[in-house]
Formats: C-alpha cells, sequence, structure tokens
C-alpha cells in the first residue's frame, strides 16, 4: 500500500507541475490583445519620434537666368562675415586688413574663396556661386575696401 500512496502522489505532482506551466504559459497568451497593455498607434509613434528640424539643401533661384553680379553676392553670401569680421574676417572696408590680401592679387582672392581659408568654406559658404560670380564679389568687395 505504501508503494501506491508514493506511485499516487508522484503522479499528483506531475499533474500539478503541468497544470502550473499550462498556466503560466497560456493566460499570458489569452491575455493578448485583450487590453491587457495599452496599444499606441504608429501615428502617436511616428509624432514623437520626428526630428525637430530638417535641413534641405537646394539651389538659389535666379530670377533671369543670369549670374548674380557682385553686390549681390556680397549681399547674400559675404557679408554675414565681412560686415561684423566674424570668425577673423576682415571687415569690409578695412583698409589695412585688406591691403597684404589685395597684394596677393585677385587670382589669389578667387582661390582662396573657391577653396576656404581659416574659418570660411569653400566657395564662402554659398555652394551654388558659379567661378564668375566669386570673381565678381571679389572685385566688388575688394573695390569696397581699397
Amino acid at each position: 500500500m505504501a508503494e501506491k500512496s508514493h506511485s499516487s502522489a508522484s503522479i499528483m505532482y506531475v499533474v500539478i507541475a503541468i497544470a502550473v506551466l499550462l498556466i503560466v504559459v497560456l493566460v499570458p497568451l489569452s491575455m493578448m490583445g485583450k487590453g491587457a497593455s495599452p496599444t499606441v498607434s504608429s501615428d502617436d509613434a511616428d509624432i514623437r519620434i520626428a526630428p525637430i528640424a530638417k535641413v534641405e539643401l537646394k539651389k538659389a533661384a535666379v530670377a533671369d537666368g543670369k549670374p548674380r553680379d557682385g553686390a549681390a553676392v556680397y549681399g547674400s553670401v559675404c557679408m554675414a562675415c565681412h560686415a561684423a569680421g566674424v570668425a577673423g574676417a576682415p571687415k569690409t572696408g578695412d583698409k589695412a586688413a585688406w591691403a597684404p590680401r589685395i597684394a596677393t592679387g585677385t587670382a589669389a582672392l578667387v582661390k582662396s574663396v573657391t577653396n576656404g581659408k581659416g574659418a570660411m568654406p569653400p566657395k564662402g559658404g554659398g555652394a551654388d556661386l558659379t567661378d564668375a560670380e566669386i570673381k565678381a564679389a571679389v572685385a566688388h568687395l575688394v573695390g569696397l575696401s581699397k
């Protein structure tokens, strides 16, 4: 009789273990999709992870299709730094600062603008500038600083 009791207890433990296992596995599976956890729509997620700002580079529109003159290029690109002397840029009209630069010649100044120099990026930051527009801007700036 003791052997039968031992066998019954073993079977009972196995049945209990299987029941617990089924409860642990099947109850969470049955709860899925029934509001057990809040669902978030993809629209909400897109709004939360959207970038704060976007950068868009595009070519500047030229009204008549012709190259801009030196004054226009200076006003739209060069003036931002050269008017106030930002980051060591020689100020427009400062004859003492411009004299040694002007002495190097127009070709050297155009090359400096085209390739960038010091804190000035290539083409002075005006990536859409043509060679003719750079030459015109250099001539204009030199004219203002002689």
